[in-house]
């Protein structure tokens, strides 16, 4: 058996690994949803209502998911973490009420009229509920993040003696909902969502126009995804870049562990690094890590400029994060981010040649990129959350601080096998309802079982064939 803690631990992190999937899905979708919805009622072209018809069903069954996957996490506040919840309260309480009373009705009412509305309310009506539908999506990350912002950069409390307990009290909520780390967090959060629905979108249609090269309706949704691309892709490297040095002054040993940097002094940036045994792969250090470096440019990026300022290391703290955890996340997250810029330059070249949709080699390599944008974003999200322990909550309460004291390891262990077992089957589900949703597509665009077969993408084929 796990221990109480370490299973506790995991438990949350598996549950929120699925759950952030499908809350991303809403959130990166919606932005295409009001924008298909849009079209079709401007334009009354069939191949907006086709594609609309589509991600809204999508849209509809993440938001299932995400509402199911998402509930018992407020659960596992008080059976798995109370001291946390007893602590916090005061903070966290409001955004997630917020949260679900604001933002989750929203959402779920104008759904509704999107999936059964289109001929029995008006354009502007129809195009309004689109809207809506985003702006509850949006709201209800908002609301999350506030309350994982104040985590990172607490503020707006004082600690005070409460029952024997020391807790924190509530003094400015002004202060404590708009945070430093809000804003930074915020915007990387909603665009990681953006870019991940973007490659989910461009996938998909690669797939379509795969199988049925004259799909006008799959051909549009390629392109639509490829300017997306275009826009936030280069937008996240910039803005982490930024988000970065923001780090660095607020959570110096997050910043130290997500370059490995041990000893205070100038920082080197690793732009590659490649384990040279199975100690460096846990243990990531310069000296058994073959790397690819800038010297002083992680100072320069700390600093905002100085590429000999200094930068604490982590043997300056008593204790680190898992170090590997957020070295290997970090360069994993930022990798695939210089290859979503690639990706998007290289199908805005075909569409300014006119050969989007004719190119085997992009339309593969859009297919294999299908789940990377949520993968990203999950290691994205492990940096931010690995990187912040020992402390929940940054400097105040430490995690094995917040564990229940009263918990066995046989319950948590036990509690954490059936939410990965049942989680994978909410999972497996959502998957094989969206294989359906294909099959459907197939289908209506007249692609025959036969032609399904012989036209599989030769996925090891990708880089080899000439286009």
């Amino acid at each position: 058996m796990l221990g109480a803690e370490l299973a506790s631990r995991l438990q949350f992190g598996w549950t929120i690994t699925i759950h952030i999937l499908f809350a991303s899905l809403s959130v990166g979708l919606a932005p295409f949803i009001v924008y298909l919805t849009w079209k079709d009622v401007r334009t009354g072209e069939q191949r907006y209502a086709r594609l609309r018809d589509f991600w809204v069903k999508v849209f509809a069954i993440g938001f299932v998911m995400g509402t199911v996957t998402g509930i018992p996490m407020s659960f596992q506040f008080g059976t798995n973490f109370p001291i946390f919840s007893e602590v916090a309260g005061e903070l966290i309480g409001g955004p997630l009420a917020f949260e679900a009373k604001m933002a989750f009705f929203l959402e779920a009412v104008f759904l509704g009229i999107l999936l059964f509305g289109r001929e029995r309310v008006s354009d502007r009506t129809y195009v309004l509920s689109s809207v809506l539908v985003g702006v509850g999506a949006w709201l209800s990350a908002f609301w999350i993040l506030v309350v994982n912002a104040w985590m990172q950069t607490p503020q707006g409390f004082e600690l005070v003696e409460r029952n024997g307990m020391t807790i924190a009290q509530l003094t400015d909520p002004v202060a404590a909902f708009l945070t430093p780390r809000l804003p930074w967090m915020y915007v990387h959060m909603q665009n990681a969502a953006i870019i991940s629905v973007t490659l989910l979108v461009g996938g998909i249609a690669a797939y379509f126009v795969w199988t049925k090269r004259d799909s006008e309706t799959w051909g549009t949704a390629l392109r639509i995804a490829v300017v997306m691309l275009l826009l936030t892709a280069p937008l996240q490297a910039l803005h982490g870049d930024a988000y970065g040095r923001h780090v660095e002054d607020t959570q110096p040993q997050k910043f130290a562990a997500m370059e490995a940097h041990y000893e205070t002094g100038q920082a080197d940036l690793h732009l590659i690094a490649i384990p040279t045994s199975l100690d460096a792969l846990n243990d990531p250090r310069a000296e058994n890590l073959w790397t690819l470096s800038i010297p002083g440019l992680g100072s320069f990026l700390a600093s905002g400029g100085d590429f000999d300022a200094e930068v604490l290391g982590l043997n300056e703290y008593e204790s680190s994060p898992p170090v590997a955890l957020v070295f290997w996340s970090f360069r994993f997250m930022v990798g695939l981010g210089f290859w979503f810029i690639a990706l998007g330059l290289w199908g805005g070249y075909l569409t300014w040649k006119g050969r989007l949709t004719e190119s085997d080699r992009y339309l593969q390599a859009m297919m294999l990129s299908t789940p990377l944008g949520f993968m990203a974003m999950l290691t994205g999200w492990y940096v931010t959350e690995i990187g912040r322990q020992p402390w929940v909550i940054q400097d105040v309460l430490r995690t094995s601080e917040a564990v229940s004291q009263t918990l066995t390891s046989t319950e948590a262990t036990l509690s954490l096998a059936a939410f990965v077992v049942g989680y994978v089957a909410l999972f497996g589900g959502f998957l094989y309802v969206f294989r359906r949703f294909i099959q459907m597509e197939l289908d209506r665009i007249g692609v025959d079982p036969d032609e399904r077969e012989s036209d599989q993408p030769p996925i090891t084929g990708v880089f080899t064939d000439d286009d």
